[in-house]
């Protein structure tokens, strides 16, 4: 750190705007309106000083008053939460914990997400210095019955739409371990679904193993795939916990929240 640099506060350094912060908490953990008595005791304010702070958010629209005496979350938050998830890029998002599993493993990490029938890859994580490695490039596209990061797009799919997806592919193979068969692919499908976690054991290309672990936003859809590649001699299986760890992270950078 330079002698210019100050550390950030892990507390906020004027009263009132702590105060606030314990407000809204509060008015966050209650689906209905919040009296202020019960503001004042799980707070700990005094109920004038609850009442002035509520006030003055209520002038910014960041609280509502629905009725006199109660409080809730008001829409001026919900308007600027949907600004910052406009902004949410998950390449931006996604890199920097990928660099830190890139770092733990030694192996490339991969971020792809589905267009169509096929899966594109959008970013990586690896380095030049490393050994033997899987570098896939970016905006390299691949089916999805072939890839780990293709069949978590497919196991979302319902039986309709995963049959319609075999018709119009025919389930091609590229190579001897490839899934080329409706009913093993939907036997794979079902163990994705089973450990939150899919595999592509050397279906893409001999030689090559991955592992793929879902990135979903705040409305619980999966939106990408992390995943690791490797020598299909050196795909660890120990990786996996560190692959749903990031990808928890990243999901969780996006606003997905872990259902109660």
């Amino acid at each position: 750190m330079s002698r210019h640099a100050q550390p950030l506060p892990t507390q906020p350094s004027v009263q009132v705007i702590e105060r606030m912060f314990q407000l809204l908490e509060v008015l966050a953990s209650h689906e209905d309106p919040v009296s202020l008595k019960a503001i004042s005791e799980q707070t700990g304010l005094h109920p004038s000083t609850a009442h002035r702070i509520l006030n003055d958010l209520a002038i910014g629209r960041f609280v509502d008053r629905p009725e006199p005496g109660a409080y809730r979350l008001g829409m001026r938050l919900l308007e600027l939460g949907n600004l910052v998830k406009a902004r949410l890029s998950i390449r931006e998002t996604a890199l920097g914990p990928m660099r830190e599993l890139h770092k733990k493993i030694q192996q490339p990490v991969n971020l792809s997400v589905r267009q169509g029938d096929e899966i594109v890859y959008v970013e990586r994580a690896y380095s030049e210095r490393s050994g033997m490695q899987v570098v896939r490039a970016i905006g390299g596209r691949a089916p999805l019955h072939l890839t780990s990061v293709g069949k978590l797009f497919l196991a979302q799919d319902d039986a309709n739409r995963l049959r319609a997806y075999a018709a119009r592919t025919g389930l091609m193979g590229n190579t001897r371990n490839s899934i080329t068969q409706l009913s093993a692919l939907e036997r794979e499908l079902n163990e994705c679904r089973r450990l939150g976690l899919a595999r592509d054991n050397e279906e893409l290309e001999l030689g090559v193993r991955c592992m793929a672990a879902g990135i979903y936003d705040d409305q619980h859809r999966l939106v990408a795939g992390l995943s690791i590649s490797a020598p299909a001699d050196r795909l660890d299986e120990s990786w996996a916990g560190k692959l749903r760890e990031t990808a928890m992270e990243i999901s969780l950078s996006l606003g997905y929240t872990t259902p109660a």
